[in-house]
């Protein structure tokens, strides 16, 4: 399995491949495209997300050797692409390689503060902070 870094890096290419942050945005959105589907029963009130303008669950499982693997669904496109891309990073770590990530350096090499408004910056902050918390229980 890659370290969070090199998946960073991964993507920071892709990312870089691409000429504006519109591509980028589009790139974003088809990413979210690919996630599969919560279950009903999981979007529920105790996995959404605080803090987002859009509706967002998450829902996270822990592995016998503690790695921490994430799933997670929004009604809204962008949203669902930007947690995509947290899952990318995240999912399948142990709970010291996420605490161990700067969130603000992921965004700055990803250049998603381009891409962002205020409003959807902030439900990235609560989506990287709700996954942090997962990690830190």
């Amino acid at each position: 399995m890659t370290t969070i870094a090199e998946e960073l890096d991964a993507l920071a290419e892709d990312f870089d491949l691409l000429d504006d942050w519109e591509s980028q945005l589009e790139y974003v959105i088809d990413l979210g495209r690919a996630l599969p589907r919560l279950e009903e029963s999981e979007r529920s009130d105790a996995n959404r997300v605080r803090g987002c303008s859009s509706q967002v669950w998450v829902v996270s499982e822990r592995a016998d050797d503690g790695r921490l693997a994430f799933r997670a669904e929004s009604d809204a496109q962008i949203p669902q692409g930007l947690i995509a891309v947290l899952l990318k990073l995240y999912s399948g770590r142990r709970p010291e390689e996420i605490r161990a990530l700067d969130p603000q350096t992921a965004v700055d090499r990803l250049k998603l503060g381009s891409m962002l408004t205020s409003q959807r910056a902030n439900g990235l902050a609560a989506m990287v902070e709700r996954i942090r918390r997962e990690a830190a229980a």
